[in-house]
């Protein structure tokens, strides 16, 4: 891993593990972020050696599909989840970290349960 995909993951584990109950291990060879430790949060996508370097996470219905067809440079349909509407967001490219954070908490009220997702509120207000 290079120290900009070094830093790239230090900034994302920070955004991950700064919400309630978040725990980070490996799963599939790759940092994984888990609420309360079993449901996935956000995986690191570098296992398929393709050159691309990013990250999936749950997203609100239609966002997978408006994003990746607005900006696919950004964004992608990951493997095996994407049909399930998760999203898939390149580090590989110019990096907005405050709308990282906001797709991160987008994903954890989706993911979450309620009790816990309340506590970090809605990122619109």
């Amino acid at each position: 891993m290079s120290e900009d995909h070094d830093g790239a993951v230090a900034k994302l584990r920070a955004l991950c593990l700064e919400l309630p109950e978040v725990t980070e291990r490996l799963s599939h060879g790759e940092p994984t972020w888990f609420v309360r430790g079993r449901k996935t949060l956000v995986m690191l996508s570098d296992h398929h050696h393709d050159d691309r370097f990013g990250f999936w996470c749950a997203a609100p219905p239609g966002v997978q599909e408006e994003l990746v067809g607005e900006e696919p440079s950004r964004f992608f349909r990951p493997p095996y989840v994407g049909h399930r509407g998760w999203l898939g967001v390149y580090l590989d490219v110019g990096v907005d970290w405050r709308e990282i954070r906001e797709i991160v908490r987008e994903a954890y009220l989706r993911i979450a349960p309620k009790a816990l997702a309340e506590r970090i509120g809605d990122p619109e207000h």
